[in-house]
């Protein structure tokens, strides 16, 4: 599950280029609005990178733009989440959208932490 050099260096890029819905999650969290779970951010796992990840609650959580809507994303996305449950990793997935609505936002921090919880 040890993430390629390669990967880790793109993961460090991401991180400093973060879309405007992983930005405002991410303020979010940083503000403690997940009740002090420790989230990673652009966290490389095996050959993916994931937008962010809790490792206490074994939690992927990602964000989905509309390059996600295509038949080829799709399966891709597939994969990935296939890989991700393999690893005992549990995949939550929200629309940009949701994220760019401060009031839905506040119900997607709400699911992040019920998935949380459930480890």
């Amino acid at each position: 599950m040890r993430a390629k050099p390669v990967t880790v260096r793109r993961a460090r890029c991401l991180r400093r280029t973060l879309s405007l819905p992983e930005v405002l999650l991410w303020q979010d969290m940083r503000a403690g609005k997940l009740g002090g779970l420790r989230i990673r951010r652009q966290h490389a796992l095996g050959p993916y990178i994931l937008d962010f990840f809790c490792p206490s609650a074994r939690l992927a959580i990602e964000i989905d733009g509309a390059s996600h809507d295509t038949e080829a994303q799709a399966g891709h996305d597939a994969r990935r989440d296939g890989y991700l449950r393999a690893e005992g990793i549990e995949v939550i997935r929200f629309p940009a959208k949701d994220i760019l609505d401060d009031r839905v936002r506040e119900t997607v921090l709400q699911a992040i932490l019920a998935a949380a919880s459930r480890h």
